[in-house]
């Protein structure tokens, strides 16, 4: 074959390979990626063909060397989506750079299994994984560190009881850093810890943030910490579905256990399931006694509830064994539902983004669903805020009376209202509440593990109302200008017209305003009963008044009638909330003494929509989207409602008052906080030096531009004795790196703080010698004027 014709069939060749590139990164698959063949194969080996949406939207961000903040939910792939980029970047084993990827995360068992998916993707390479966690032993850990790992997956306690251990241990080679399960890291306290390793780390490292929400203390550390990061979002939906329908039913407190045995009963359908949210565990097991006592077995979910029993309980609800979910809003962090169709609020949250949060789960991928509301009189200032939030109006269901006195025009504007997009909020039917309340009294009676519950139910939310975000003034204001709500249009079906004439009576009696006083009619009872002494001093006394304050008295009452008295044209008293703007239809203005001809406001009528598109300075991303994605979730056990509450501790170092961080200090406290909850001293033991004087081995993770000459020669000599037996693995060659043993002029922090204690001290220690010779000689004499003595004689 001539040259020609060869150079002609590998041109083809290569087109022909070029061409299947290019459909295989058409596919969507991981070959879209253009992944080296060694980490292709190890996914291709573990069984993964097409990468699920976060690693679809994560992986290529990563790959161009971006710091990204991802939040999805648990299970949804997040581990591989950095451990597949993380191993395409190192590719190979380099034993002279020192660690170059750090993986920090929560719990001991979390970062066990991500040691055991990196170590599963990176077989057909050569790179080394340690792992760094409490429970096993240091000298084991300080053996797996001898050995120059490439990555270290470690828990942030025993990583922190590292460093302060070892002191060649650095972090300054790691160019890749992951915070798995972000928002675990902060709620176990490890933000300190978080704090220092981030201090000690490259300014040139890329950081990867993982996470299912993002609470505040991330943010900010998010912020801090990241370089114009991408935030990829996929945990819910920033907004309430269109085919969601929202229910508002008002009612007391000690009412609530029975209208939501009502709605389970007669609302709820037997093929629907429901997710009932709650504020404390406490509750969610007292509702799962409530509700097992009728029949019905609930599955159940909390934060501090063991892994297995909550994996079993949220297997059985997926798989439609059980038609109820009561969870807490720390549990439904992480649970993922896709056919979900009703959402209670038993409690009401105190947060608009907490409340889409919430519902957000239901009414998806075309369904449609109902979020269903108890809402207490302190809970309506939070429904104001929502709506405010929502941009939404909100009015109150109109009264017995006015459906008595128009049933159909009522019903019909009602009916209007309810379509333009107005939430009605309305009570629950008395006659109702009151049968299931002796139901539940009888129940409570009954069980001995319910009435036990009684009271820590009660201490916890009373915790828990403590603890939680206080409403917006304004709220707290118009709640007393809101009128009076009448019975939900979701029961105009249940009652007949004698009760309903009978609940607009007993509404009317409630409004009741007496004209006489009670001595005037006692006085007027006793004077019927012949009764003249007692009652008559009475009667003649409050006669006596009323007449001195007779004009006040029908000033008062004039001014009430002409309130009750119906206008021609009267205003719909709709809350109507857009952009800020909450307007009543109260039908007394209020007067004041502004002109608002000439009179100039110190805060504009616009600053809540500019308050929305204002982007602040500091965010360090590129819209409010990051800011839209913050939620705080309130804890559902004892502790954590105890840690929430803020706190501030005087700082004796810095002369101020600093905030607690879930309960511990953000300042330097002295001590590690290990995954377990214990604190440990941070002070060294001497555990690495008993181990390096008996395996004459040491721990160096510096790298070589860190390392000091007498480093290099004695690994250089050590290499020469035993063979550089870490070229070689599997028979495969490792490339070196150019001018790895060039010593950097570059000094780091630690190299300048040495030479400057060393200079320190040989100063002091000419002063001293200085001091020595001119005034202390020689058995305690004088040694310059003993010497010019002895120089004379």
């Amino acid at each position: 074959m001539s040259t020609s014709e060869e150079l002609w069939v590998s041109s083809k060749a290569e087109l022909k390979r070029r061409e299947k590139q290019r459909k295989k990164s058409k596919s969507g698959g991981f070959e879209s990626l253009g992944l080296s063949k060694k980490i292709y194969n190890g996914v291709k080996k573990k069984g993964y063909k097409v990468p699920t949406p976060i690693q679809r939207k994560t992986m290529p961000l990563i790959l161009e060397g971006n710091d990204v903040v991802a939040m999805a939910r648990t299970g949804s792939g997040k581990t591989a989506a950095f451990l597949v980029p993380m191993l395409e970047k190192l590719n190979t084993h380099v034993g002279q750079t020192g660690v170059r990827a750090l993986i920090l995360s929560p719990t001991r068992d979390l970062a066990l299994q991500t040691l055991k998916f990196a170590r599963d993707l990176a077989r057909y390479t050569d790179l080394r994984i340690c792992l760094l966690v409490g429970g096993d032993s240091m000298e084991g850990q300080f053996e797996e560190l001898a050995q120059s790992p490439d990555v270290i997956i470690a828990t942030p306690g025993r990583l922190m009881h590292h460093l302060a251990e070892v002191d060649d241990m650095s972090l300054r080679t790691v160019e890749y850093v992951v915070f798995d399960e972000a928002d675990c890291l902060f709620s176990m306290g490890f933000a300190e810890q978080l704090h220092n390793i981030l201090g000690q780390l490259s300014e040139n490292r890329q950081t990867l943030l993982f996470s299912a929400t993002m609470p505040s203390a991330l943010a900010e550390f998010a912020k801090a910490g990241l370089r114009d990061p991408r935030l990829v979002r996929l945990d819910l939906e920033t907004k309430i579905s269109p085919d969601l329908t929202l229910t508002f039913f008002t009612l007391r407190q000690e009412e609530k256990f029975s209208a939501l045995l009502y709605l389970i009963r007669e609302h709820l359908s037997s093929d629907q399931q429901s997710l009932i949210f709650v504020s404390t565990k406490y509750h969610v097991e007292f509702l799962n006694l409530l509700i097992r006592e009728e029949g019905i077995e609930p599955s159940l979910c909390y934060g501090d509830m063991d892994q297995d029993a909550r994996k079993i309980h949220v297997s059985r609800f997926r798989a439609r064994k059980t038609m109820l979910l009561i969870v807490t809003d720390v549990a439904a962090r992480g649970i993922d539902i896709p056919l979900l169709d009703n959402v209670i609020n038993f409690d009401f949250p105190c947060k608009p983004k907490l409340f889409i949060h919430r519902v957000g789960r239901a009414a998806r991928a075309g369904r449609t669903g109902t979020a269903f509301s108890l809402v207490t009189s302190e809970d309506m200032p939070y429904v104001l805020d929502l709506h405010l939030f929502l941009s939404k109006p909100i009015k109150a269901a109109p009264t017995e009376e006015e459906v008595l006195r128009d049933t159909e025009g009522a019903m019909s504007k009602l009916e209007q209202l309810i379509a333009s997009g107005v939430t009605v909020y309305g009570r629950f039917p008395q006659t109702v509440l009151d049968l299931l309340s002796d139901r539940v009294r009888e129940i409570m009676d009954s069980s001995i593990e319910l009435d036990a519950m009684i009271k820590p139910c009660a201490k916890a939310f009373g915790l828990y109302t403590r603890t939680k975000a206080k409403p917006s003034r304004e709220s707290i204001k118009r709640v007393k200008d809101l009128p009076r709500e009448g019975l939900h249009p979701i029961f105009k079906n249940v009652l007949s017209g004698n009760e309903l004439t009978a609940l607009a009576f007993s509404e009317r009696l409630k409004a009741f305003r007496p004209k006489q006083t009670v001595l005037e009619a006692d006085g007027e009872a006793g004077r019927l009963k012949n009764q003249q002494k007692s009652a008559g001093q009475f009667a003649d006394v409050m006669k006596k008044k009323r007449a001195i304050h007779e004009e006040v008295i029908k000033k008062v009452q004039e001014q009430r009638a002409r309130d009750d008295m119906p206008k021609e044209d009267p205003p719909e008293p709709v809350l109507e909330i857009r952009l800020g703007k909450q307007v009543s239809g109260s039908k007394r203005k209020a007067t004041s003494f502004k002109d608002d001809e000439y009179f100039i406001s110190p805060i504009p009528t616009n600053q809540h929509f500019e308050a929305g598109l204002s982007v602040r300075a500091n965010e360090g991303f590129e819209s409010n989207r990051f800011e839209a994605a913050v939620l705080d979730l309130v804890s559902d056990d004892k502790n954590g409602l105890r840690k929430q509450k803020t706190t501030y501790h005087w700082d004796k170092r810095h002369k101020k008052y600093v905030k607690l961080n879930n309960g511990d200090r953000v300042t330097a406290s002295g001590k590690i906080k290990t995954e377990g909850g214990a604190k440990v001293k941070a002070s060294k033991t001497g555990i690495y030096k008993k181990w390096k004087d008996g395996s004459h081995s040491k721990v160096s993770l510096r790298g070589s531009n860190d390392r000091t000459d007498e480093e290099s020669t004695s690994m250089s000599g050590s290499r020469g004795m035993h063979g550089d037996n870490r070229r070689f693995r599997g028979g495969k060659k490792q490339h070196a790196i150019p001018n790895a043993h060039v010593r950097s002029e570059i000094k780091d922090m630690e190299q300048i703080r040495k030479e400057r204690q060393t200079k320190a001290d040989r100063q002091s220690y000419v002063k001293s010698k200085s001091k020595k010779g001119k005034f202390g000689g020689k058995n305690g004499k004088r040694g310059v004027k003993g010497g010019k003595g002895r120089n004379k004689k």
